[in-house]
């Protein structure tokens, strides 16, 4: 078992519903190489609205994307202006350290893989 010495951080971003597809563009545009989706119920909203007297939560998305600690404030800054609070999918991103990765393809192998397959060479570090 092979534990990575390189230094990720995990992206944790929460949309509303139908937007992790804009997420996950965003990330991809800046090196991000894919991210795990979660349904979830918003809470935080005290004037949450009713219909017919049922409380009605509203859904959102979190979506985690695992990246190297290089490229995560540009991951980051283009997750914010493609699906932050001031768009439609009023998203909030932060990120948390990661101490150890297990079970990954390293990012230079599925560069070189990449590189290989399509006659082209992109840098992590965009």
């Amino acid at each position: 078992m092979e534990v990575s010495q390189k230094n990720y951080e995990l992206i944790i971003v929460i949309v509303n519903q139908g937007y992790t597809g804009v997420v996950m563009d965003a990330a991809k545009e800046r090196g991000a190489r894919g991210g795990t989706t979660f349904v979830a119920h918003g809470t935080g909203n005290k004037e949450l609205g009713t219909f017919f007297g049922i409380v009605i939560q509203p859904e959102k998305e979190i979506v985690f994307i695992l990246v190297d600690e290089k490229i995560k404030d540009k991951v980051m800054l283009n997750i914010y202006k493609q699906a932050g609070l001031e768009t439609k999918g009023s998203g909030i991103a932060f990120s948390i350290k990661v101490s150890d990765v297990i079970g990954l393809t390293p990012f230079e192998k599925h560069d070189n893989e990449k590189s290989e397959n399509d006659g082209t060479s992109e840098e992590i570090n965009q």
